[in-house]
């Protein structure tokens, strides 16, 4: 799960950059708190990226996921985005637990079958 959440997060790392560089051109929001909240944004996104497997990383991700749509209303394109990265943060999310028990059942078997002795050939 972590390698693929660490995929989405990463990619919203730059989708947020690059939202910031075009919410600089809104005349009603400061050069300051545009980077002060886009800056924090991405931080949150690369910290993610170690903590998505302890308690709270996935919540803490739908909460970013969020705040990625709601982005929509300074810059209207995150709608659209922020859609499609929540999408993507769910198919991480989903797939990788379900990759991440597969890992855990052939584990088992493999240690339940116990090593393979070398006359068995």
């Amino acid at each position: 799960m972590r390698t693929l959440c660490s995929s989405t997060l990463i990619g919203e790392f730059f989708v947020i950059g690059f939202a910031a560089l075009v919410a600089m051109k809104d005349p009603d929001l400061s050069m300051s708190t545009v980077w002060t909240v886009s800056g924090i944004a991405m931080v949150l996104c690369v910290l993610l990226c170690g903590a998505v497997t302890r308690p709270g990383g996935v919540v803490l991700g739908w909460a970013l996921q969020i705040a990625l749509v709601a982005s929509g209303f300074v810059v209207p394109v995150m709608y659209f985005l922020g859609a499609v990265f929540a999408a993507l943060w769910w198919a991480s999310v989903h797939f990788g637990r379900k990759i991440d028990e597969a890992k855990a059942r052939f584990a088992a078997q493999a240690a339940a079958a116990g090593p393979a002795s070398p006359d068995a050939a």
